[in-house]
């Protein structure tokens, strides 16, 4: 039977599969176990195993010629990003729709979220919280969580590790700068996600726009937030499937049962992880409604046939289905097609919103939690808090010396800006490379690659909630 860890209403429920770990979040297969684990070979996300890696097989594979042309296009919007937000947003979305550039992903995201803006709003901020100790009860629970992490993944499979440390560092911050909502388990996979990317104090300041403006009250005592997404999430399935609606319906199966780690953890434990990167892309360029999207996609295609739902004669057997989607249903060629083709917009999931607060009003009361509104994307985010310039500004701390210059040009930014007599001296040739326009995949023709001995940071791979800890 599952049990809970904690009592504040917002706990991921163990099952038997999460007590088959042990302290340092691996199994406990012994000497044998240990050393087969050792001889896994690392995949091109990190990991060396995981509930998901079936999916692997079925990720799409890009051209580098495509590849390039689309990391010199976002280069070229992440610099004059307002003026694409402004006039040219349904061309950023199409290039989320078509995915990130792996190397400029984690930019791309603290681009879109807002994140950029926050952290240089707040220059320092993120440093005070990490050197408070934080609150003793929350610093205990967090760290009990960390070892659940993706602990397949090599950032996160060593006890004490640096990974482990900066999860830390990102949740014991967000519990500071926001205390009274503290900690929630279910942020920790997505600040893991985040960490994947990006720096720890980066991936602070997105957490924090994700939980603040895409899924705001998602991470509060009571859970009422998640609560009221799932019945709009329900009421938006009798358009998409009366079929699937009508079975969940016949057997009361309540939302929240099958939708909360989907939604709390933006499907990061749920999906393969190509089909994981693509979603996150859409969902923080487009908002809350990609989550819907998917949602009521897997709901379709796993309860809206007939003849499927012969096997599924009560609440457990669905339950059982929908904790194990087939992979033909996530794979990330299928998934996204048919995010991008599901009609469900802003507007239908606000006229759904407002239904469902006045029912839960009616038969609940008023909702406990005040969360503010939600903003569906990163448009409605950039239009409430217009950026400057200057926090838009791309401040780069290191500057790559190339083996076709001087050897005089490898400095730092800071030493290069403090020493204007130096830069008379040296010879007119030596004129520094624009740090933001450099193409980390150099064509085969060039003569000498500029960055091959840097080692580009790759998406991940993610767990399942079959494996670890989970709500269900």
């Amino acid at each position: 039977m599952a049990t809970t860890e904690r009592g504040n209403g917002r706990d991921f429920l163990r099952g038997s599969a999460a007590e088959e770990l042990t302290d340092n979040g691996k199994s406990d297969t012994g000497a044998n176990g240990s050393a087969a684990r050792r001889e896994e070979v690392v995949d091109k996300y990190g990991f060396t195993g995981g509930a998901q890696q079936h999916g692997g097989d079925a990720a799409e594979e890009i051209p580098i010629e495509v590849l390039r042309e689309r990391e010199a296009k976002w280069l070229e919007m992440l610099n004059s990003w307002d003026k694409w937000m402004a006039k040219k947003h349904k061309k950023v979305k199409e290039r989320c729709q078509k995915g990130i550039p792996p190397s400029l992903r984690g930019r791309a995201w603290l681009y879109l979220t807002g994140g950029k803006v926050k952290r240089e709003q707040n220059r320092g901020r993120f440093q005070e919280l990490d050197d408070q100790p934080g609150d003793p009860k929350w610093v205990d629970i967090i760290e009990r969580d960390l070892h659940r992490q993706f602990p397949f993944h090599e950032m996160f499979s060593a006890r004490g590790g640096h990974g482990q440390q900066d999860l830390f560092r990102v949740l014991k911050a967000y519990t500071l700068h926001r205390p009274e909502e503290g900690y929630c388990q279910a942020q920790a996979p997505v600040a893991a996600v985040l960490l994947m990317h990006m720096p720890a104090e980066d991936a602070f300041w997105v957490l924090v726009q994700i939980c603040e403006k895409y899924l705001p009250g998602y991470y509060s005592t009571g859970l009422e937030a998640i609560q009221l997404d799932g019945e709009i999430l329900y009421g938006l399935l009798r358009r998409v499937s009366p079929v699937a609606h009508g079975h969940l319906k016949k057997h009361k199966l309540e939302p929240i049962l099958y939708m909360t780690e989907w939604f709390m953890c933006a499907f990061s434990r749920t999906l393969p992880w190509a089909s994981v990167l693509r979603v996150w892309d859409m969902f923080l360029c487009e908002g809350v409604k990609i989550l819907f999207r998917v949602g009521l996609v897997l709901l379709k295609y796993m309860l809206g046939a007939r003849e499927k739902l012969k096997a599924c004669q009560g609440l457990y057997e669905t339950m059982e289905l929908l904790r194990a989607i087939q992979p033909q249903y996530m794979q990330e060629r299928f998934l996204v097609h048919e995010i991008i083709e599901l009609s469900v917009s802003e507007k239908d999931i606000e006229r759904e919103h407002y239904a469902q607060l006045r029912r839960w009003n009616e038969t609940r009361g008023d909702l406990h939690c005040k969360s503010p509104p939600r903003m569906h994307g990163a448009k409605a985010i950039m239009s409430a808090e217009p950026p400057s310039r200057q926090d838009l500004r791309q401040r780069p701390t290191i500057i790559v010396e190339s083996p076709l210059a001087p050897k005089t040009y490898g400095v730092q930014a800071e030493d290069a800006k403090g020493s204007r007599k130096a830069n008379k001296e040296q010879p007119k040739k030596t004129l520094p490379l624009p740090q933001e326009t450099v193409n980390p995949y150099p064509r085969p023709s060039d003569p000498s690659p500029l960055l091959e001995h840097m080692t580009l940071q790759k998406s991940k791979e993610s767990l399942s909630s079959a494996e670890h800890d989970t709500f269900l």
